[in-house]
């Protein structure tokens, strides 16, 4: 019985470990976002560089979350609730590892935009990159507190964010229209937007994991109808 014990007890720890590493990299994968962001709307080509140079913490983190995920599964063999934390954390280390990939393209777009005048005042691509980082930090913690309401909540901002890379969109291609020197530039920053939305995209990826965990309900493509799995 207490060998027992001792096993679940550090099987535990293991996944605490486990849950506070992917706060980790969730945390360096916003860093980037941010610094990608400010780098463009201030033009700052010195954080941009840093940006494009930043990305190994959260690659090395990558590797070590799922070598972390499989040695749990292989050693302890868990089973309903803690079999679900598992292989979402492989899916959500998989989105952060995307989330940084996705600040690299920003910056790359960002370093292209610079070398051209600016097509216009930089307000909702601010405004996005600030929905996206919270929503971000609200899946992740909607994921250690085991949140549903939280994580109903970043399905619900995902909305607002399509919307504002919409209607990007369309105030680009009337300047673009209007004046052709701007296309390039403007094509960037529809670039930005995209990626700023996509960000947003692994981050409700993240709250539908979660559901997932707590309510054994699957909605990914947002069905009602599917049967929930066995409770733990």
């Amino acid at each position: 019985m207490e060998q027992i014990q001792r096993t679940v007890r550090h099987f535990q720890e293991e996944l605490e470990t486990l849950k506070t590493r992917l706060l980790e990299m969730g945390g360096l994968a916003e860093e980037q976002v941010r610094m990608a962001v400010k780098g463009l709307v201030d033009r700052d080509r010195d954080l941009l560089d840093q940006t494009l140079t930043g990305d190994q913490p959260v690659n090395n983190l990558h590797i070590e979350i799922d070598s972390r995920c499989f040695t749990l599964l292989a050693l302890y063999q868990p089973m309903a609730a803690d079999l679900r934390t598992i292989v979402a954390a492989v899916k959500i280390n998989t989105n952060l590892e995307r989330v940084g990939d996705l600040a690299i393209n920003i910056a790359e777009a960002a370093h292209r935009y610079t070398l051209h005048p600016p097509v216009k005042k930089l307000i909702d691509i601010p405004r996005m990159a600030s929905i996206a980082q919270t929503m971000l930090r609200d899946a992740l913690d909607a994921f250690v507190r085991r949140d549903v309401d939280l994580a109903q909540q970043v399905l619900r901002e995902d909305d607002y964010l399509d919307s504002l890379k919409t209607q990007i969109f369309r105030e680009l291609l009337t300047y673009m229209l209007q004046d052709p020197s701007t296309i390039e530039p403007a094509l960037d920053l529809i670039l930005v937007s995209r990626h700023l939305e996509r960000i947003g995209d692994h981050a409700t990826n993240i709250a539908e994991d979660v559901i997932f965990i707590v309510s054994a309900r699957d909605v990914r493509h947002h069905t009602t109808d599917i049967d929930p799995l066995p409770p733990a």
